[in-house]
């Protein structure tokens, strides 16, 4: 029996995909569970549209994926603290911390995107990265500076 899927099935196909299944899969499985059905011309049409209008979305999404990383890549972000006696930071830098401040600055950055290894825990310059959809980086620096009284 041919179907079109509904969503993707490991081992079988991506959504909208049309295929080839065994009659009792599709039926006792596929269709009462709303992962596939019957792959009509009509149906076959209709997919094929579906399928075309994730392909223009992800390509919207990545070209401003592109655009954000050419933002950010080499954006400098300074964050002023207090220290201690020996320069010692009150609070360590996390990235949920470097994500706060770059959504002060109108970039929405999760904290699971900031690759920082360790929190930052004295003043300087540091570099981070940082990672977004389809496998692209973005490179900042963060700077540390004492919080003038």
């Amino acid at each position: 029996m041919r179907v079109i899927l509904l969503q993707d099935i490991e081992n079988l196909g991506k959504k909208y995909e049309v295929k080839d299944v065994k009659d009792g899969y599709a039926r006792n499985f596929l269709i009462p569970k709303g992962l596939a059905k019957i792959a009509t011309e009509q149906a076959i049409r209709w997919a094929e549209t579906q399928k075309e209008a994730l392909v223009k979305k992800a390509e919207e999404e990545l070209k401003k994926v592109q655009q954000l990383a050419s933002q950010i890549d080499g954006l400098e972000l300074v964050i002023t603290v207090k220290l201690g006696k020996e320069e010692q930071l009150f609070e360590k830098i996390t990235s949920q911390k470097i994500s706060e401040k770059l959504a002060d600055l109108g970039f929405e950055i999760k904290k699971e995107q900031i690759d920082l290894v360790e929190a930052i825990s004295e003043p300087g310059e540091f570099p981070v990265k940082v990672k977004l959809k389809h496998n692209l980086e973005a490179e900042i620096k963060v700077i540390i500076t004492e919080e003038k009284s």
